[in-house]
């Protein structure tokens, strides 16, 4: 907060850098998430014919991919931020944590219009939320913006040292989607795992995120839940527990991040 000005700044930056010489700009945030809906919907619930028994099956999969959107862009980004700035780094000072920072911010950006077409699409179906469904949705916000971060701040502090935690990262992203309940309902996995592997999946803070928006912006849009139902004990056990390892990992990443921070600039 004390750098605030500075963390604008940047965040500006990386934006303008971002669609600079691009004729649509920001509308670039809108149709990549849409061709990325439009192929797994087709994919998975036109072919696999998941969105049978799923009433309005397109809100269920586009509020799960809007949240690994926000988790993989964050990440990513973060994750790369000390070494794609390797050239500011060396010539000044700043406190190093800004870029990764940023990148949370600038990924929170460009998470606003997905939200907005999501909104618009629950509206259309007829959402209408309590408090509890918006408590979860922002809940879910709180986990992916902690949990992106704080395992960013540990990978950039890696990919500074080993460029091969870059692709690490990309594996992590590749993988996230399909282990988390975005493009399947998570009672598939409780039918073909035993219980202790079911409480392994749920210790995954982005499952719980994911399900938290579903139960925000889906569950209210259908009168009956079809194949999906609450998961047990996601608002007394599971939202609480990702909320402590996601706070536990932010720190964690913050302590690794200052401890070798100092070192940056030679290595860069």
């Amino acid at each position: 907060m004390r750098h605030w000005y500075l963390l604008r700044l940047i965040v500006r930056k990386e934006v303008q850098v971002r669609y600079r010489g691009s004729v649509l700009g920001i509308v670039w945030s809108y149709i990549k998430p849409a061709v990325q809906f439009a192929v797994f919907y087709v994919a998975m619930g036109v072919f696999l014919g998941l969105n049978k028994g799923m009433p309005n099956y397109a809100v269920y999969l586009f509020s799960g991919i809007a949240v690994m959107n926000f988790f993989n862009e964050a990440f990513g980004n973060a994750a790369r931020s000390v070494v794609g700035n390797g050239q500011l780094i060396k010539k000044i000072y700043l406190p190093r944590e800004l870029f990764p920072v940023s990148s949370l911010w600038v990924a929170g950006i460009h998470f606003v219009p997905q939200l907005v077409v999501l909104l618009a699409a629950c509206l259309v179906v007829g959402w209408i939320p309590g408090p509890v469904e918006l408590a979860a949705i922002l809940a879910g916000v709180a986990i992916v913006a902690l949990f992106s971060l704080g395992l960013g701040l540990l990978f950039t502090t890696a990919n500074v040292f080993f460029r091969d935690a870059e692709n690490i990262v990309d594996l992590i992203a590749m993988v996230a989607t399909w282990a988390s309940p975005v493009l399947y309902v998570w009672t598939m996995v409780q039918a073909e795992t035993p219980a202790w592997l079911l409480n392994l999946y749920f210790m995954n803070p982005l499952t719980v995120a994911v399900e938290l928006f579903h139960y925000g912006f889906w569950a209210p849009t259908v009168p009956h839940l079809g194949n999906w139902s609450i998961p047990p004990h996601l608002f007394t056990l599971w939202t609480p527990v990702a909320l402590v390892v996601s706070a536990l990992l932010l720190v964690l990443g913050d302590w690794v991040f200052r401890r070798h921070e100092g070192h940056f600039a030679q290595e860069l």
